[in-house]
């Protein structure tokens, strides 16, 4: 799944790349796992702008994913593999011998026809869901369970892959694609092999409107702007911040803990940081 170039027929175009779409096999959505996605444009309930640059964009619908694997010891067939514009990975559409069909994110490699399964009982194999304490040491895995039953939650981008690299007491230790490595209870779910599309990092927009067909708006730097506007803004020509960078709500912006008190737990289950 290779990126592409096209003919340079204009200076958006010189530089743009496109994903190789040579594994889609069908261009029409399951409709039976369709949800509206009503863009919010970074407003809240309130009517009141809480996320910033987000705006406009094509629509889309929502695929309903199927993240936590929980349909045990019953087969299913890979019938599609899709494309999904709310992920940079690809999901494939799998129908399960009692007829209900399902959408999973798709490994590398998978293909229409190949036969998936989840539960202890599954062999190793890509697209198959197993509990940790199921899978062998060195595999690479992803859509990997934080909570018991809550689905997926890690490596759930294009090309994520995560190894399993020791088994201990109710946990295993997992190596995630940031360096980071922690501990995972050995009950949780994973789904064997790499994720689809590793060449979504290759991709070039080309131009500033791809950008805005995604619903992200312009981001205009804090030491353009006025000093009315933004702490970093005022003097005159090209100024210097002066002082220490900010949030344009007066908050450190570089090396401030944001971390918040509740997920302090969590940090014991961290064997090694991903920052050093």
């Amino acid at each position: 799944m290779p990126t592409r170039k096209v003919n340079p027929t204009s200076a958006g175009r010189r530089n743009m790349s496109l994903a190789d779409f040579s594994e889609i096999t069908t261009d029409k959505p399951e409709r039976s796992l369709l949800r509206p996605l009503k863009s919010t444009g970074g407003r809240n309930n309130q009517g009141r702008l809480t996320v910033r640059h987000k705006g406009g964009g094509h629509k889309k619908a929502y695929r309903v994913i199927d993240f936590k694997r929980d349909k045990h010891d019953v087969p299913g067939e890979i019938k599609t593999v899709e494309y999904d514009p709310n992920r940079n990975c690809r999901i494939a559409l799998v129908q399960y011998v009692d007829g209900e069909k399902r959408y999973i994110l798709a490994p590398l490699g998978v293909k229409v026809g190949d036969k998936v399964m989840s539960g202890p009982a599954a062999e190793i194999k890509n697209g198959n869901a197993l509990p940790l304490r199921a899978i062998p040491l060195g595999t690479m895995v992803h859509n990997v369970e934080l909570t018991l039953g809550k689905g997926g939650q890690l490596g759930r981008s294009a090309g994520a892959q995560i190894q399993l690299l020791a088994k201990e007491g109710k946990y295993a230790t997992l190596r995630l694609p940031s360096g980071e490595m922690r501990m995972v209870h050995m009950e949780c779910m994973a789904t064997i092999g790499q994720l689809s599309n590793p060449d979504a990092k290759n991709v070039r927009l080309g131009k500033a409107g791809r950008k805005r067909w995604m619903g992200i708006k312009p981001t205009n730097r804090g030491v353009v702007m006025n000093a009315v506007d933004h702490p970093h803004g005022g003097g005159e020509g090209k100024s210097p911040i002066g002082g220490k960078p900010q949030t344009p709500w007066g908050k450190p912006a570089m090396g401030y803990k944001t971390r918040r008190g509740k997920h302090k737990t969590s940090s014991r289950f961290i064997v090694k940081r991903r920052t050093k």
